[in-house]
């Protein structure tokens, strides 16, 4: 398909955007109120779609509920909830940056050296230009939430290419939809349980449409497209499309430590995309023609 890029290109506009929503949202709403009222939405919008579809694939549903459970916590539930609290103390540039390391945590076995050039770089902006610093006063606990987020997403990636559950993408989205709200709706009652006001109106409604209903959907697309590797590498445009918005939207401005630390990290996760890529096909290759030959 020859624009299938643009399924994981809108996904990556849609989550730059969600960065600066999750700036906005900060004294106006909880983490945990945002979360949980995102996927309420998200569930609100899809059902009169896709419930008959659901009702259909009941059995399908039903068996890989498990499977779908999990992804759901780590692709909807953990990784959105540790971003929401990183931003409670780190600049919407920083959250995109740090998104930004998800394909570097599924290419840790990779070459040596690229992951060297890679982890200098997660030093330097971790340590806000001085990598010292991590020594003598710790990770910012936001950047702790970040770690966290991207890691818990580039486990969701890999899952969702190794698992076949015999389901299509939106029947994929809805079941895990409503995964989701089964973690969060006890985490959002115990925490806060407050309903959000007026003032949350948009931010939720971004959160909850473009950045919930629809970006899962292009990601599942653009990987069953593209394949996870490739669909992984353009995560490399988020800190790019974030640190654009949060100029211009929020008045945010780049640092150095941005710039070299961020600029590094990217690189060492491009390489490694870029050179490992060609290698894992030339093992699959040689693997099929062994199994030929036997």
């Amino acid at each position: 398909m020859p624009l299938a890029f643009l399924f994981p290109f809108s996904c990556m506009a849609i989550w730059a955007g969600n960065a600066i929503v999750s700036k906005l949202a900060v004294g106006v709403l909880s983490p945990a109120a945002l979360a949980w009222s995102r996927w309420m939405v998200a569930a609100i919008v899809l059902t009169p779609f896709l419930a008959h579809r659901a009702w259909r694939e009941r059995a399908k549903l039903r068996a890989g509920f498990y499977q779908l459970a999990a992804l759901a916590l780590l692709g909807m539930v953990l990784n959105q909830t540790f971003g929401y609290y990183a931003a409670q103390t780190l600049g919407a540039t920083e959250i995109g940056l740090m998104m930004g390391l998800t394909p570097l945590m599924t290419v840790l076995l990779s070459i040596w050296l690229l992951r060297v050039i890679s982890i200098l770089g997660l030093a330097i902006l971790l340590g806000q230009g001085d990598p010292a610093r991590l020594f003598t006063q710790g990770i910012h606990i936001g950047s702790v939430y970040m770690l966290l987020s991207a890691g818990t997403y580039a486990l969701y990636s890999v899952l969702l290419k190794k698992w076949d559950l015999g389901l299509d993408n939106w029947s994929m989205l809805y079941g895990q939809v409503l995964c989701s709200l089964l973690f969060l709706t006890p985490f959002y009652l115990l925490v806060d349980g407050h309903w959000p006001d007026g003032r949350a109106l948009w931010l939720i409604l971004y959160a909850g449409i473009p950045t919930s209903a629809l970006s899962p959907w292009l990601w599942m697309q653009g990987i069953a497209l593209l394949g996870a590797s490739r669909t992984a590498i353009f995560m490399n445009l988020l800190p790019v499309m974030t640190a654009g918005l949060a100029i211009s939207w929020l008045g945010e401005r780049l640092t150095s430590y941005h710039l070299i630390g961020g600029g590094m990290t990217l690189f060492g996760v491009l390489l490694a995309q870029l050179l490992v890529q060609p290698v894992v096909l030339r093992r699959r290759r040689l693997t099929l023609a062994t199994c030929r030959e036997d």
